[in-house]
């Protein structure tokens, strides 16, 4: 006949107490430091994004008039914002996360 679940537990205890490691590090021993790794792949995007606005050839006005004659319901447009700022906030707040 086979082992119990309870002799099972036993002897997985005392495999690890033998074994002298601890089952998981506590989370404090961790230090999450600032790294470029985690701050540079934000500048080509803002790079590219400001580069774009500035060699488009006409002003801010004429890219929303040519969007308003498109005549958008409200809620495609509040959709199409929602989807411009999820990304946005979803980096910004992570961003935050890692400094804190």
């Amino acid at each position: 006949m086979g082992t119990t679940a309870r002799e099972e537990m036993r002897r997985f205890w005392e495999r690890n107490l033998r074994s002298g490691r601890p089952l998981s590090p506590h989370v404090s021993i961790y230090k999450c430091a600032p790294c470029p790794s985690q701050v540079c792949p934000c500048f080509p995007g803002v790079s590219l994004f400001s580069l774009a606005a500035l060699l488009l050839p006409e002003h801010f006005p004429h890219y929303l008039a040519q969007v308003r004659a498109l005549s958008l319901g409200p809620a495609l447009i509040g959709s199409a914002k929602f989807l411009l700022a999820l990304p946005v906030s979803y980096h910004t707040w992570n961003g935050i996360r890692h400094l804190v």
